[in-house]
C-alpha cells in the first residue's frame, strides 16, 4: 500500500541561502548587461572622431587621387607605346617586303655565270652595266637587311616596355580598389558615429556647421577680418581670387570643380584659373613651388596640414580657404582649428 507522507519542508537557512543565491545570480546579470552596454560617448567625443575620421577618410582620398593620377599616365603611355609598335611593325614589314625584291633581282641577275653572259651579250658594255647593278644590288640588300636588325630590336625594347607599364597598370587598379574602400569606410564609420547622436545632438552639430558656413559667405561678401597682407605674387592674387568664387561649393572626394572639390582639387582648380598648372595630389603640390615657414605666408600660398592629407590658400590674418570634408562646402577657416601644419608652398614667387 502506498504511503501519504506529506513532503519534508526545506529548512529556514536553505531558504536563506537559495535567496541569496537568487540575489546575487540577479545582480551578476544586470551587472553583465552593463557592461554589455558601454555608455553612450558625449557628443565632443563623437564630433572630435568624426573629424579625426575624416581626416584619415582625405587622407586615403589624396592616395586614391595620386594612384588615379598615376593610372592615367600609364594609359597614355601604352597607347602611346602600341601605335609606336604599330607604325614600327608596318615599317618591318615594308623592309621586308623590299629585301624580298632585292633578293629576287639579285636571283635574278646575278644567277648566270658571268661568262656566259659575257657570251650571250651581244654588247661588252650592256654586260658591263648589268654587273655594276649586281654589285648595287647586293649593297643595297646589305643596307636592308641592317634596317631590319634595326627597326627588330626597337620593337622588342618597345613592346617589353609596354608589357612592363600593362602589369604596372594591373597594380595601380588594384591599389585604387583598396583605397577607394578605405576613405568609403571611414565615412560610413564616421556616419554610423554620427547615427549615436540623438536628434538635439544632431541638431546641435548641424548648426555648429552652419554657422560656420554663413561666417565662410559673410567673409567672401565682405572681405572682413583678413587683414592687409599684400600677395607674394600676382598668380598667388589670382588664385585666391578664384578659389574665393568658389566658396559655398560642396566639397566631394575626387572632385576637382568646378562645381565641387576635394581639397587639392580647389587648390588645382583655383591655379589653373590663374594661368599655372599644379598637379593632382598634395604629395605632389608639395613640390610644385619652394616651402617656407608658417611666418612667412602671403596670401595665395598653398598651406598643408596634418602630413600632407589636407592642403588650402592662405587667405591672410591667420586664416585659410579651402575644401574642409565630406559634408561641408567650400569656406574660410581659421588656421588654429585645421590641425598640425606642415609648411607652406609658394607658386612662382
Amino acid at each position: 500500500m502506498a504511503s501519504h507522507r506529506r513532503p519534508k519542508q526545506p529548512s529556514r537557512a536553505r531558504v536563506t541561502v537559495l535567496t541569496v543565491t537568487a540575489a546575487a545570480a540577479v545582480a551578476l546579470t544586470a551587472q553583465s548587461g552593463a557592461q554589455a552596454a558601454p555608455a553612450k560617448p558625449k557628443i565632443d567625443e563623437v564630433k572630435s572622431k568624426v573629424d579625426e575620421l575624416h581626416h584619415e577618410a582625405e587622407e586615403a582620398t589624396e592616395q586614391y587621387n595620386q594612384a588615379d593620377e598615376r593610372r592615367g599616365k600609364l594609359q597614355k603611355e601604352i597607347g602611346e607605346l602600341q601605335d609606336k609598335v604599330a607604325r614600327g611593325q608596318q615599317d618591318l614589314n615594308t623592309l621586308r617586303d623590299k629585301i624580298g625584291s632585292v633578293a629576287s633581282a639579285q636571283y635574278r641577275s646575278g644567277g648566270i655565270d658571268p661568262a656566259l653572259q659575257l657570251f650571250l651579250s651581244g654588247d661588252p658594255d650592256t654586260y658591263l652595266d648589268k654587273a655594276s647593278a649586281i654589285d648595287q644590288l647586293s649593297a643595297q640588300q646589305a643596307d636592308v637587311l641592317t634596317a631590319i636588325q634595326a627597326k627588330q630590336r626597337t620593337l622588342a625594347q618597345q613592346r617589353a616596355e609596354a608589357t612592363a607599364k600593362l602589369a604596372d597598370l594591373d597594380g595601380v587598379r588594384k591599389t585604387l580598389g583598396e583605397k577607394k574602400q578605405k576613405y568609403q569606410g571611414k565615412l560610413a564609420e564616421a556616419q554610423k558615429l554620427l547615427n549615436t547622436l540623438t536628434a538635439a545632438e544632431k541638431a546641435k552639430m548641424e548648426q555648429e556647421e552652419k554657422e560656420k558656413e554663413q561666417r565662410a559667405s559673410r567673409a567672401a561678401g565682405e572681405r572682413v577680418d583678413l587683414g592687409n597682407e599684400v600677395p607674394a605674387s600676382g598668380l598667388g592674387a589670382a588664385a585666391l581670387s578664384a578659389a574665393a568664387t568658389r566658396v559655398g561649393y560642396p566639397y566631394v572626394s575626387g572632385h576637382e570643380g568646378p562645381t565641387s572639390f576635394d581639397c587639392s582639387g580647389l587648390t588645382q582648380w583655383a591655379y589653373g584659373k590663374a594661368g599655372v598648372k599644379l598637379s593632382r595630389v598634395t604629395y605632389t603640390q608639395q613640390n610644385d613651388g619652394t616651402k617656407i615657414g608658417r611666418s612667412q605666408l602671403r596670401p595665395g600660398d598653398l598651406v598643408f596640414f596634418n602630413g600632407l592629407s589636407h592642403v588650402g590658400l592662405y587667405a591672410g590674418n591667420n586664416t585659410i580657404l579651402h575644401a574642409p570634408k565630406p559634408g561641408a562646402n567650400v569656406r574660410y577657416e581659421s588656421m588654429d582649428y585645421m590641425g598640425t601644419f606642415q609648411f607652406g608652398v609658394r607658386i612662382g614667387g
